[in-house]
């Protein structure tokens, strides 16, 4: 279903995070004229195109989204690129985390690197991704009470998701480590090393 979003937008609802983010590929891969941005989601895909015809519009996003479903359905696409994201696991929550889980700091450092995520959508701030696929055993609520400030490149977790900061900002996600690896540079192109369906690994420095 397409429905629109605000004047100058029409949200695509895809149903499953797979779809969307093939969606974002094909049309960030053939941009549709007038399209300016275009912003994944879990189920959706948001297509802002101020002063674009909206039949039109609306006509080749039901083409794209009927074809990437077709693709899906056989299994075919191109696998997405891998980051690897070094770690020093010296968190401030490293412990709490260990606790509310009932496993020793050292196995959730085990169960965080030994799994591949993936980003599943950015948002909050420029460059920070959703990273999908956390170990179940590491699902933890976030902070009673926010951080005021969180370094860049903390690398925490956070109900069923993983994230590095992209920069110094307010947080309630659970610290768990720290990485040197930049994720987001404004004077980059792009800017973020990631994009959504980018793989993730993460491995102790």
């Amino acid at each position: 279903m397409i429905r629109p979003a605000g004047e100058h937008g029409l949200l695509v609802e895809t149903g499953s995070l797979e779809l969307s983010h093939r969606l974002d590929a094909a049309l960030r891969a053939d941009r549709p004229e007038g399209v300016v941005e275009i912003v994944p989601g879990p189920e959706t895909v948001l297509v802002v195109a101020p002063g674009a015809d909206r039949g039109r519009l609306r006509a080749r996003l039901e083409e794209v989204a009927r074809r990437e479903r077709g693709r899906a359905a056989a299994g075919a696409g191109a696998e997405q690129p891998l980051v690897t994201i070094p770690v020093v696991y010296d968190g401030a929550d490293l412990g709490s985390v260990a606790a509310l889980a009932g496993i020793s700091a050292g196995e959730v450092v085990s169960r965080h690197t030994g799994r591949e995520l993936v980003v599943g959508w950015l948002g909050f701030a420029p460059g920070f991704a959703y990273l999908t696929g956390l170990d179940p055993v590491l699902v933890t609520p976030r902070l009673d009470t926010p951080r005021t400030s969180v370094p860049a490149g903390s690398v925490a977790v956070a109900g069923p998701y993983s994230a590095v900061y992209p920069a110094a900002s307010p947080g309630g996600w659970r610290l768990i480590g720290r990485t040197t690896l930049r994720v987001w540079d404004v004077a980059g192109d792009p800017p973020s090393l990631f994009r959504p369906g980018t793989r993730v690994r993460f491995e102790a420095a």
